[in-house]
């Protein structure tokens, strides 16, 4: 059984969160008080990054495990019928139930990439508009 499609880790076009945060302009007066709301949208879009990049990485780690569980339970499912039994049903209804855990995890995974996608885009968006 081939493993769920993976989610487009990286948009094309789209400044990385580091990028905008280097290429910010001081004016040279801290008391100024768009400072602070830049180092605040900074910072934001800094923890927005890392959060980004950290889940990025349990989605592919959440890939991997999904391939191997799916195709556990599925050998498991052709047990049952091949054997009739009580216990290889019971084995293969439990190994679907944890297959689709690890779905409905990916699918958690895949939601909060995207919501912090758009989060990034609008912290960007801040980000020029107070340029």
């Amino acid at each position: 059984m081939s493993g769920p499609a993976i989610v487009s880790l990286a948009r094309p076009g789209s400044p990385t969160a580091e990028a905008a945060v280097s290429n910010t302009v001081q004016c040279g007066f801290e008391s100024h008080p768009g400072h602070m709301v830049s180092w605040l949208v900074q910072r934001r879009l800094t923890q927005t990054s890392q959060r980004l990049t950290s889940l990025r990485a349990e989605l592919r780690q959440i890939d991997e495990q999904l391939d191997v569980v799916a195709d556990e339970a599925d050998s498991q499912a052709i047990r049952a019928l091949v054997s009739e039994t009580p216990g290889a049903s019971y084995e293969a209804n439990d190994a679907r139930k944890h297959a689709d855990a690890m779905r409905r995890h990916r699918q958690h995974v895949v939601d909060e990439i995207n919501r912090l996608e758009v989060r990034q885009d609008e912290l960007l968006d801040q980000m020029n508009a107070a340029r």
